[in-house]
């Protein structure tokens, strides 16, 4: 604990108490009034004609030194001038000696995590995305990791800065020319292609610019058309195929209607010309009227871009809900506000996170990596409601563990799972169930290296009663 932490504390205990009577008098005011206005940030407000108190804890007793009190009522520049005159700032020479200490113990994976996966049928390579070291691999497609062996080592990888590759999610291999399509999740709102022999840090052929939050990937290779799933704006954008740098999107799937709730996984039905989502089920209502930020938009580029989504400076306030995971089917062209042709949700559905999601017209299969259910699901593709999956894959032997994509290889009768959750990546045939062991291994650590699971870790905190590190993704 610094020691302007702790003189804060000292001095903070009848600032604290006064702030928490505060909030104590405004939420009994919320709660028996009905109605309040709650400030939208940054600038907006929005009436809630529903008055709820959601719960409150009081913070427990401080004891020991406490820091300088420093009434927020001054002005800024003057709160900052009255901490700097009480703070105990080390030189340059101290700051230097601290900047060279080093860590006690470091929790870190220094392996590849498989996050999506796709198979390049015309060149029998098999594709995977590394969410935790921010790469692309390539293997041979029949390749399998021996138990002794530590890995198996790619033929090809992408990683470095010139590449934008960051927290990787979906992946896309033109069948025509085995050009790789790599979608950057959260921190590069960038969707970035390389063609088929590119390897080591390089840039990309093509980029284009998309909507914070993108995840999955469909491509229509008859109508030239590709769709992308917006997590946190609950969206569906679709654009040309070969669009590139600030492209507008084409289409725009949003709204209260379309029941979409952070969307993941996308897989298109182009014979029965269909859109099947999977979705997480975090959902907020987004409404045009509250938009207060400028025209630049939050969280990304869309300054005169058309089908844009609503995003964060949209969201209504206390709208925000965790519904049920689903499965929604739309007509390939929706767009705009459109209801689901039909939803699979419910608890006999056993989704739990449901990502990666690949469709078979052919035998009317749908298959879902069910991330937290560490389980592949297979329902009728024209299941509706809460529908029992047909089949089940999951088990110790079967490895499949916090799976977060998979492709169905139906030249070659195989399923791929790519197991997030212990650096493997596994097939099996296209009909396995049950406790099945793989048909084949891909690993990228040995047996016994556990798997962190980071996937851009924000804070951390330290559970003193069980003595636990947790860090939220």
């Amino acid at each position: 604990m610094t020691r302007q932490f702790a003189d804060f504390l000292k001095n903070g205990k009848l600032a604290v108490g006064a702030m928490i009577a505060v909030f104590v008098l405004i939420a009994g005011a919320v709660l028996f009034s009905g109605k309040t206005t709650i400030n939208r940030w940054p600038l907006a407000q929005k009436t809630i004609n529903v008055g709820r108190l959601i719960s409150y804890e009081p913070l427990p007793g401080v004891e020991g030194e406490m820091c300088q009190w420093v009434p927020a009522a001054l002005p800024q520049e003057q709160r900052l001038v009255a901490r700097a005159a009480t703070a105990d700032i080390p030189d340059a020479a101290k700051r230097a000696e601290v900047a060279k200490r080093k860590h006690a113990r470091m929790i870190q994976d220094s392996y590849a995590s498989y996050s999506s996966v796709a198979v390049d049928i015309a060149n029998n390579e098999v594709v995977m995305t590394d969410e935790n070291l921010f790469g692309i691999l390539v293997y041979d497609r029949l390749a399998n990791t021996p138990p002794n062996a530590s890995m198996t080592e790619p033929k090809r990888r992408l990683y470095g800065e010139k590449t934008k590759i960051e927290y990787q999610c979906g992946l896309y291999i033109d069948p025509r020319n085995g050009d790789i399509y790599a979608v950057n999740n959260d921190t590069v709102d960038t969707l970035v292609i390389f063609p088929r022999g590119a390897t080591g840090d390089v840039t990309p052929a093509r980029e284009l610019e998309t909507p914070h939050g993108t995840f999955g990937i469909a491509v229509d290779e008859d109508a030239q058309e590709m769709f992308l799933t917006i997590q946190h704006d609950s969206a569906v954008v679709v654009y040309r195929k070969l669009a590139q740098g600030k492209e507008s999107p084409i289409r725009l799937l949003q709204g209260d209607s379309t029941r979409l709730a952070d969307p993941h996984g996308i897989a298109l039905d182009t014979k029965n010309n269909l859109i099947y989502v999977s979705n997480h089920g975090s959902w907020h209502q987004v409404d045009p009227a509250t938009g207060n930020l400028p025209p630049t938009g939050f969280l990304g580029f869309w300054e005169g871009k058309n089908n844009w989504p609503l995003g964060l400076n949209f969201a209504v306030p206390g709208s925000g809900e965790n519904r049920p995971a689903s499965i929604t089917v739309y007509a390939k062209t929706a767009k705009g506000d459109t209801p689901p042709l039909r939803v699979i949700e419910g608890p006999k559905t056993q989704m739990d996170w449901p990502s990666g999601i690949a469709v078979d017209p052919d035998r009317d299969e749908i298959y879902v990596a069910n991330d937290v259910g560490d389980s592949v699901l297979v329902f009728p593709a024209s299941a509706s409601g809460d529908t029992a999956p047909i089949r089940v894959l999951k088990g110790p032997k079967s490895l499949v563990k916090n799976p977060t994509g998979l492709f169905l290889d139906k030249k070659n009768n195989e399923l791929w799972v790519s197991n997030f959750g212990n650096h493997t990546a596994t097939v099996y045939k296209a009909t396995a169930q049950g406790d099945t062991p793989p048909l084949r291994v891909i690993r990228s650590a040995p047996l016994d290296a556990p798997a962190t699971m980071f996937s851009n870790p924000f804070s951390n905190a330290f559970d003193e009663k069980r003595d636990q590190i947790l860090v939220p993704n």
